[in-house]
């Protein structure tokens, strides 16, 4: 097994390099920290390109290594580097993005989380992760939303990428081939006049559509929506963070109230 103790070496700089979407489109692979996320990857039959841990890790992680995964020994230095945080959990993957694309005319059934211009990665990564745990089929970022696989959203996610489908794509192509199917889309607003939560029979089968931290979901499509709905708020603030709001949509829309 190679140990690499450099921030210099070429495989080191090839995982920082990760970080950047560049990186990731370049090598067609993300970086995943921490031994949940390895676990989850390998559970999933993620595609590995290599597997990399600090010596404590690695003496206790190395039986589990897939087969013919390259494994390589990193010093403290090197994982710090890498994961880009002074308190990494020294245990890394390089496993391949994605490679299935979904066409939006196949959208039949299940329940779909439509992200709008979410900017911030840890709500975007709070939101699927909570689309996991609500039974959703899957999770569509839009443009302008966060890259699914950057460091903070991988982090947030917490490894239901593999548990869900999670594409980007045009949100208004969606919206429309989600109604052509029969499947109503609610959206979220911010908006007193807008139909109550509440009012809205649990399903398992309709698209939610949830905007921009500052702006809220996009005027164009919120004239698509069937219905744009409204968390009523009892207390003194005037609104809730986006993925707190998002939810409460999903596990009402899709469990009840």
């Amino acid at each position: 097994m190679e140990r690499i103790i450099s921030n210099q070496n070429a495989r080191v700089k090839a995982w920082a390099k990760l970080a950047t979407k560049k990186g990731r489109q370049e090598n067609h692979t993300y970086l995943l920290d921490g031994l949940h996320l390895v676990e989850e990857a390998v559970k999933a039959g993620a595609k590995f390109h290599a597997i990399m841990a600090t010596e404590k890790q690695m003496a206790d992680y190395l039986p589990n290594v897939p087969h013919g995964v390259p494994a390589f020994e990193i010093s403290e230095e090197v994982a710090k580097h890498i994961a880009g945080t002074n308190t990494p959990q020294g245990i890394f993957a390089e496993i391949s993005l994605p490679e299935k694309t979904f066409d939006p005319s196949y959208v039949h059934d299940g329940a779909w989380l439509l992200l709008d211009k979410i900017q911030d990665p840890g709500n975007v990564g709070t939101l699927v992760r909570t689309a996991d745990a609500a039974g959703f089929k899957g999770v569509v970022l839009g443009a302008g939303t966060a890259d699914a696989f950057a460091p903070k959203v991988v982090r947030a996610m917490q490894g239901s990428q593999f548990h869900l489908e999670v594409l980007n794509g045009d949100l208004s192509e969606w919206v429309a081939a989600l109604a052509t199917n029969n499947l109503p889309v609610y959206g979220s607003q911010l908006n007193e006049k807008a139909k109550s939560y509440r009012d809205v029979e649990p399903s398992t089968q309709f698209g939610l559509i949830v905007g921009n931290e500052g702006q809220g979901m996009s005027a164009e499509l919120a004239e698509k929506t069937t219905a744009n709905l409204y968390i009523p708020i009892k207390g003194q603030a005037e609104s809730l963070n986006v993925a707190i709001a998002g939810g409460i949509l999903m596990f009402s829309l899709a469990l009840g109230n």
